[in-house]
Order: C-alpha cells, then structure tokens, then sequence
C-alpha cells in the first residue's frame, strides 16, 4: 500500500487576472525593487518571493530557478506546485492525488493538510477514474467533520464514454460540503484484479479543468499535474483591525470560515491591489469601449472617482424619464399651400402628437404588465411542475385515500419552508453531507424544525419516496426522529422533521470535552435504544424499511441524551414478497456491509454489520475511519477484530469507560455481540430482533445483577485467559478478570428469524 502526505504550512490565498476592458495591467502588484513574477506566474502583494517583499512569513512564496524552466514558484517548505495567485482570494495549485496500481494492495489513501488554508467549496470537484473503485474524500474541521465520495465501475471497455464521468469508469460529485484544511482521499478496489485497467486514481480538481477520456482507464497519465483551488485570507484577525492592511479606497471583507480572519477588496469604481500602497486606483470608465454606456445615449462621458457622468452632446436634451437618455428637440412647422404660417391646423397636428405621445404610454403600460403577469403564471407553472414531478398529486391522492393522515403528513408551500429558514441562510445550517443541507427553522405555529434540502433526486423513484414519507409520517415510535411532512414544490423535495437540540452520537463520542460527559451505562442504553428502532423498522415496519446508512452521525441525542435515529434518505422499502434488493452500493465508508459492496445485494443484515461498527465506536469512542494512526488501525473494524483475535480486547477500550469502573464482563459481552455483528457473511450475523433482546438483556443484568447468576460463556471466557490485564494508565493497578453472570439464556432463545 502507497501513502503520501503532503503538510502545507501557510495562511490561505485569492486570483489577480486583469481584464482586457480595463488597465489593471498598468498598476503595481509587487512592493518597489521587488520582483512580481517567478516564471509565468505573477506574485501579488501580500505575497512575496524575498524578505521585505512579502507581509509576513506566511506568504512566502519559493521560486525554483535551477530545476525548471520556465522557473517555477512553489508554496514555502512544501513541494507543491503554484499555477496562479489572485489578490480576491484564491490560490491554483497543482496537488497529488490518491492513485493504485499494486495488485496485491488494492488500497490507498492520500492526505493533505493546510495549515492555513482551505479547499474550496465550490471550485473543485472530486473525481475517481478506475473500474470497481470506491473513492472517498473526508475532511475534518473544529470537530466537525464530512465524509462522501462515489463509485466507479466497468465490466466492458465498450461501455465507456469518453467526456461522460456518470459512474461508468469514472465518477464525480461536485459539492465538497465543508471548509476544511485536514482532507483525506481514500481509494479501494472491490474486487480482485480488473482487466480493464490496472490503475485506479482520486483527486480534487479545478471544475473545468478536468475531461475524462476512456484512454485514461488503459495508460498511465499524470492525475498529478491537475490544479486544485484552496481559499487563503489574513488569519486570527478581524476587520477592526485591518486599517495598517487594506490601503487605500478598499473596504474589508470578513473571510466566512471556522477561524477569524479577514480579507481585502477595491471599492467599487477602484481596482488594483488593495494590500499595495496607496491602494486601488480610480478607473477610468471613460477611456475605455464598454465601461460606460454614454455613446448609447447621444451623451459624452465625463470621468469622476469611483464613476462616471453622461452629458448631453450639443443640440440634445434629457428627455427627462430617469433613464438618462439625450433626444433631439422635437419641432413642428406648419404651413399652408402658399408656404404661410397655418393657424387652425395647428391644434390638430397637437391633437395628433399629444395621441400618439399617450398611446404608446399606454402600450408600455400594458406591456410591462404582462410581462409581469407572466412572471407570476410561469412561477406558478414551476411549482406545479415540481409538485408533480415530485410526486405531489400521488401524495395528495394516498392521503384522501387514508393511506396517510392529513394531520400528520402535511404538505408545506415553498414560501412557508423560506420563511421558517430565513430563505436559507447559512447561519441557519445545522448539518450538511453528501445526501443534502439540514436547516433550522422555525415555523408559523412556534415549532422548531430541521428542514432537509436534498441534493439530488431520481425521478424513477418518486413513487418509492413518496411511500417512504407516508410510512415514515406512520411510524410513532420515540426513538425515532418525527417527520412533519415535505415540500414538493421545488426543484427537489424538502423534508420537515422535528429539531433534536443535543447534537450527534458522533460529537458526544469523537469531541474530547463531550466524551468523558458521556457515561458506559449511558451508551448501553443509547446502543439498546438504537437497535430496538432497527428492530421495528426490520419486524413491525410494514413495508420493512431498511435504513441502508446506520452511523454514529445519524443517531441525534436530545438534553435527556434520549437517542433519536435519523436521515432515512438513502433508506429502501423492502416488498413483503422480498428478503433482498439488488441497488448500487450507497452509504458511508467505514459503515458499508463487505457482502453487500461485493454483491450489491441489500438485506436487512447490511443495518446489522452497519449497527456493529457504532457499537465499537461506543466501546473505542474511535472513528470509524481514522487516517492519524498507523495503517493497521485506519479501519477501526478491522483493527478491533484483530484486537480481539487476540485477546488484547482493553488495548483498544476507551479509558474514561475503564476509569468509571464499569464491569469488566459487560463490556466483553457487547464486544462478543459487536464481533457477531460484523461477521463477513450476513447469513451468520444476528438479526437486529436479537441484538436487541441480547443488549436489553444486557441492560437488566447490569442493573439486576443478583437476577442472573449463570456461568460465563465459552467465547466470553476466552477473552479473560489472562489473569491480569493492564490498562496501560497506572503500572500499579490491573484488572482481574473472573466469572461472568452473561446473558447467554436470552442467546440460546430460539428466535424468531428478525421480521
């Protein structure tokens, strides 16, 4: 397996590329005596490329003048590649990405770390080139944290177009959902060797900037040399402080992102380089063909600071309607047959013009409104097309059918949802992934809500959607997170749930100030809660639900830390005729059942292996997937089977559930279930129906001790060989393992097959 990572130590960055209408080419982008240029990439102010040059060390920028040529500017201390600097805030780098061509290790991961800089939200995309490939891209930020990424896969070369990044030999998704400097790209091949192509490849990318070829899938070509933007600004300062920075006829624009900082723009009217005494110059507008529009309108330009002014030419006058036009002076002469000054006629000449003056007032009058009035027709038009695409009139017809209550599953108008959520506003966003944006909002009636906007939506699915509203508006269980209804008048459908203030499972568990607050008794009962709701949508569910995307970041908490499953949008109704659905493989990496990436065969067993990676998170209080640690401990399930294969069970355990003195045995019980949970096969995994009854078991035993009094387990007894186990806290304290009360009576229960 290959690693690379790539640390920058810098602040973050923005493009100085002058317009061909205007003279920025003629103003000053460097300090004086201080070169503006490495190669053929210009080096604004505050940047710099020698001491005295630049603002601070930060902005260092290293010119390679021996090993290329054209010379080459690098960012300070790192090896990678600078293409173009803009003073509005962004930098082009040329970054490495995740690539694998080893046979025998058919994984690889890449990661990058900007101290001071971010990659762009909207500028880049993530892209994957490979057959039976999933990418991933993961980033991580003030303990928050994003992970998505795609699949891409081939079984005929023929099947591949070229320009054409749909899933078929590559794939894509164009939102990268957090502004974050820590970033991982991660690559696995699902299957053993492919035919097609021997090499699989992962990357950011500038949009535009990359066009798949099927060719790619048959030659090594350079995936290295593709440019990526990332944001940079004047970090750990605010714009009260930013007089000394911003110079001249600028003004100062807070940088929105997790760290305080700030950056520096021309006012308008003015350009140049803000961050350069004495600032942005005044622009001409009159000396150049398209700044101004005085020739349009018979005037001559006059040049003023920050703008210009049109002035009627000689003979011309404003024709006095706001628009600033110039017209000639209208003149009538009227004269008879002897060429005589006309007196009588004169009134109907008025008459006339007066006429024509008032109809065509009139027709623009009449115009303009029906230019309005079919506004108003075609937005409406819009929202009526949505609603039906949406499913909207299937909907309204399973509700006056009874197959879901008015009262219950309600049916919100776009302009209610834009209201409630302050027409989304970013300060309103409470969580985001690669399904959609979650809101806060607050309705009419006072009720708090969490809005769900959707990123994408298959129309072939519609009617499945729909009964997945219905059904999910039915289900009224507690531990489930309450949907009030959808809007289906947009583009694509929004749903309205109820809001859970506490947060995730995940930031309770992974966030170090939350952790210790979170007790083992707690997590029992968050895990037994959990499976219960797993249980329902499996046996009591009708149709069964499975919920396909079972992770520590969809199980909320509320101020009771009461859990609340959540997010059903990549959830699949089973038919009752069914066990399993053939679907592409969808879901979080780290969480993703092994049998179901390699069959695509989805069974109610892919919660169940899904399920046994949060209880290891609730044992380890470790992620998932984690790229800090040595490769063998990246894959947290992996790592803890392997830690159990060899009865190294507290190597792995978190240590404030060890230092509260929870029960030695509990805690192998659940790691001996969590073990079952995550077997290969789902055909020898439990069904969620057990895992509930063996962790409620669990719970009774661990507040009635005296009610179970059986002997340890064979498989239990076989993690606590050893008389002494250390902690790995104090050399001077262990824990002694002795014999169990486990709850194997509700193991060897003849249950019931989980529905």
């Amino acid at each position: 397996m290959s690693f690379l990572v790539v640390v920058v130590v810098l602040p973050a960055v923005l493009s100085f590329a002058p317009t061909a209408t205007s003279k920025s080419n003629l103003y000053p982008i460097a300090k004086p005596n201080c070169n503006d240029s490495c190669g053929n990439v210009s080096i604004p102010f505050p940047f710099g490329l020698t001491k005295g040059c630049y603002l601070n060390d930060d902005f260092l920028i290293t010119c390679n003048t021996t090993s290329y040529d054209p010379p080459q500017p690098f960012l300070e201390s790192s090896n990678i590649p600078v293409r173009a600097i803009s003073v509005e805030g962004q930098l082009t780098v040329t970054k490495v990405g995740a690539q694998t061509c080893d046979e025998d290790d058919p994984s690889t991961w890449t990661k990058i770390t900007l101290a001071n800089f971010y990659v762009n939200q909207t500028a880049n995309k993530f892209v994957a080139v490979g057959c039976n490939t999933i990418a991933t891209i993961s980033g991580e930020e003030n303990e928050k944290s994003y992970q998505t990424g795609c699949i891409a896969s081939c079984n005929r070369f023929q099947d591949v177009v070229n320009g054409t990044c749909n899933g078929i030999g590559c794939c894509q998704t164009t939102d990268i959902p957090l502004l974050a400097r820590n970033v991982n790209l991660t690559l696995q091949n699902m299957t053993a060797k492919n035919y097609i192509t021997d090499c699989s490849y992962a990357f950011v990318v500038k949009k535009d900037e990359f066009t798949f070829s099927r060719d790619m899938l048959t030659e090594n070509w350079e995936a290295e040399k593709l440019p990526m933007v990332i944001d940079w600004a004047i970090f750990d300062d605010t714009c009260s402080n930013s007089s000394s920075t911003c110079q001249g006829n600028t003004t100062c624009v807070p940088f929105k992102g997790p760290d305080n900082g700030y950056r520096c723009a021309c006012e308008k009217g003015y350009e140049g380089n803000p961050y350069l005494h004495p600032g942005c110059l005044d622009i001409d507008e009159c000396a150049y063909d398209g700044q101004n529009d005085c020739s349009s309108k018979n005037a001559t330009c006059f040049n003023t600071l920050g703008g210009y002014n049109c002035t009627c030419k000689a003979g011309y006058f404003d024709d006095g309607k706001g628009g600033g036009s110039c017209q000639l002076p209208i003149k009538y002469e009227c004269k008879d047959n002897n060429g005589k000054p006309c007196h009588s006629s004169n009134r109907v000449v008025d008459f006339i013009v007066l006429g024509v003056a008032l109809g065509m007032i009139v027709l623009l009058i009449a115009g303009f409104s029906l230019y309005l009035g079919h506004r108003r027709r075609k937005s409406v038009q819009m929202k009526e097309k949505f609603f039906r695409e949406n499913g909207g009139l299937i909907l309204q017809q399973r509700i006056a059918q009874g197959s879901a209550s008015s009262g219950t599953t309600r049916i919100f108008t776009a302009k209610e949802l834009e209201k409630a959520t302050n027409n989304y506003d970013q300060t309103k966003i409470i969580g985001q992934g690669g399904f959609g944006i979650v809101y806060k909002g607050h309705l009419f009636d006072g009720r708090v809500v969490a809005v769900k906007k959707s990123k994408i939506m298959d129309p072939n699915q519609v009617e499945q959607f729909i009964n997945e509203v219905i059904v999910l508006s039915q289900i009224n269980h507690k531990n489930i997170v309450k949907l009030f209804g959808c809007c289906l008048e947009t583009e694509v459908p929004l749903l309205v749930y109820e809001f859970i203030s506490n947060g995730t499972l995940s930031e309770h568990i992974h966030n170090k100030d939350k952790t210790s607050t979170l007790s083992w008794s707690t997590r029992l009962r968050i895990a037994t809660e959990t499976a219960e709701v797993l249980s329902y949508l499996h046996s009591a569910a009708s149709p069964p639900i499975i919920h396909r995307d079972v992770k520590s970041v969809n199980i909320l908490l509320d101020n009771d830390y009461i859990s609340k499953v959540s997010d059903f949008g990549a959830s699949r109704l089973v038919p009752q005729d069914q066990t399993q659905l053939t679907t592409m493989v969808q879901g979080t990496f780290g969480y993703l059942d092994p049998e179901y990436m390699q069959t695509h065969h989805l069974t109610e067993k892919s919660d169940v292996y899904s399920f046994g990676v949060v209880l290891v998170e609730l044992l380890t209080s470790k992620r998932a997937i984690s790229f800090d640690g040595p490769e063998l401990e990246r894959n947290l399930s992996q790592h803890f089977l392997s830690l159990l294969k060899g009865n190294q069970l507290f190597k792995i355990l978190d240590g404030n559930i060890l230092c509260e003195g929870s029960t030695t045995e509990e805690l192998q019980e659940v790691a001996l279930l969590a073990k079952r949970c995550l077997n290969f096969k789902g055909e020898d995994r439990p069904t969620m129906k057990e895992v509930a009854m063996e962790l409620s078991g669990l719970r009774r035993a661990v507040k009635h001790p005296w009610a179970n009094k059986s002997s340890t387990s064979m498989e239990s007894q076989a993690l606590i060989m050893e008389p002494s186990i250390s902690l790995g806290y104090d050399p001077n304290f262990s824990v002694t393992t002795t014999g169990y009360d486990s709850i194997k009576d509700h193991m060897e229960l003849p249950l019931a097959a989980g529905r």
